[in-house]
């Protein structure tokens, strides 16, 4: 397979190319290896050198360009990385518009779900440790979830009229893979959803752990465990498991296992002072809806809980870093994080066919996606709305950030931008699109 990929980087390296590259184009020096520079999560490699069009890519920057002159987002980052080469990471508009601020590639974004996967490997860490076992009861770490019961609604689903013990106890790995129940309160109408709290940035500065771990084991559920994926505070619960066994916060036990060894050093869960002039900011009107908009939550504030489910930052950088030591089965570079059947079996669909699957209710771009651990999985090649290829992993985030990982082509993407209202789907697919067609092997 190497010897494969080698000469395959040898024929692609006489694809022509434009002899000026544009603004938010590739770097296009000369040779197979690019300059690096400070920050880089990889080392840099002309797009020809593994399979990537310069030609194409540069359509990212001007339909980026024409949006941000538009006023459709402020700014954005996106990094591209494939066979482990960086080939684009470019910076778009502005971080501040209001203060004329551009874009770096430094920059700093709210990731919202995108702390999820972080999450899941934490708690996969500890699996590996013998610590806890995918089918361990959430009722074995907290107490509060062991006599769960499951809400009857009424027809209309306005009013409970019957609560029934749970048939099974909810399992990390419902946890895990959005199969406990336990809903966010901010994605339905139903008398359940009314209980909850809205989503995890709720629980950033409203709840401790244990508050939050109280408040949800006295609600009822609104499905039987396992039954249906529902998206909800299974990540967040997962994150307080992981502080109960290590008993350190989680963003202690994240430091340890998974920023340090992967050089994260501008990823957590509250922004430094030292940090806070590369936060970047959010448009103050809604393109899409004329309205209000801000970020869920100021993340240069200290938070009462550190939520698994959506509390952290990065940069695009950072991630990369993250998502390519999954797409390396647990490596980055000489460092391993997890196991290779680790990584294989949280990058699985562990949806089988008797959970009603509601995805699309979560992200319409991942509609018809099957659901590993902590992370939307392909699971056929046509259907879903985007581009890529069975076995693509991903989740994105509320604020307008997302990546994928495609094993298929060897290819990862992460994109940030702080767009938390509807235009966030707008990206999702454009960006996919974008990318997917600069592919030229």
């Amino acid at each position: 397979m190497r010897v494969w990929l080698l000469a395959v980087s040898v024929v692609c390296l006489v694809v022509p190319m434009a002899a000026q590259s544009p603004k938010g184009a590739a770097p296009q020096a000369p040779g197979r290896v690019v300059a690096a520079q400070p920050g880089d999560p990889l080392p840099r490699v002309r797009p020809e050198a593994v399979c990537l069009s310069s030609q194409r890519l540069a359509e990212i920057g001007k339909v980026l360009n024409a949006d941000i002159a538009a006023n459709r987002l402020p700014g954005a980052v996106l990094a591209i990385a494939r066979h482990g080469k960086l080939v684009y990471f470019e910076a778009f508009g502005y971080r501040d518009k209001a203060t004329n601020a551009s874009m770096t590639t430094d920059a700093i974004f709210n990731i919202a779900s995108m702390t999820k996967p972080l999450t899941t490997v934490a708690a996969l860490g500890l699996l590996e440790q013998g610590k806890l076992s995918i089918d361990d009861p959430l009722a074995k770490y907290l107490p509060q979830f062991a006599r769960m019961q499951v809400a009857v609604l009424n027809p209309a689903g306005d009013a409970i009229v019957d609560r029934v013990p749970a048939t099974r106890q909810i399992t990390l790995q419902d946890l895990m893979r959005h199969t406990s129940g336990l809903i966010y309160g901010n994605r339905g109408n139903t008398a359940v959803h009314k209980l909850y709290p809205s989503g995890s940035a709720a629980l950033a500065t409203g709840m401790t752990p244990t508050q939050f771990a109280n408040t949800l084991g006295s609600l009822p559920l609104l499905h039987q465990p396992g039954a249906v994926w529902d998206y909800g505070f299974g990540l967040d619960l997962t994150g307080v498991v992981v502080e109960t066994i290590e008993k350190r916060s989680l963003g202690e036990v994240m430091q340890a296992r998974i920023f340090g060894p992967l050089g994260m050093t501008s990823t957590g869960f509250m922004i430094p002072a030292s940090h806070a002039s590369r936060y970047a900011t959010v448009l103050p009107i809604d393109p899409a809806t004329g309205q209000p908009q801000s970020m869920d939550r100021d993340l240069t504030k200290p938070l009462t809980m550190e939520c698994g489910g959506g509390c952290a930052h990065s940069t695009a950088g950072d991630y990369m870093r993250f998502v390519q030591m999954l797409l390396n089965k647990g490596v980055y570079k000489d460092t391993r994080v997890l196991g290779r059947k680790t990584v294989e079996y949280m990058l699985s669909n562990q949806l089988g066919p008797e959970v009603r699957n509601l995805i699309a209710n979560a992200d319409p771009t991942r509609a018809d996606y099957g659901f590993g651990l902590g992370v939307a999985v392909r699971t056929t090649p046509g259907i879903a709305r985007t581009l890529g290829s069975v076995g693509d992993f991903s989740w994105p985030g509320s604020s307008g950030t997302n990546w994928w990982a495609d094993p298929k082509e060897d290819l990862a993407v992460v994109f940030m931008a702080h767009t938390p209202g509807a235009m966030r789907w707008r990206y999702r697919q454009v960006i996919n699109q974008l990318v997917e067609q600069a592919i030229v092997d």
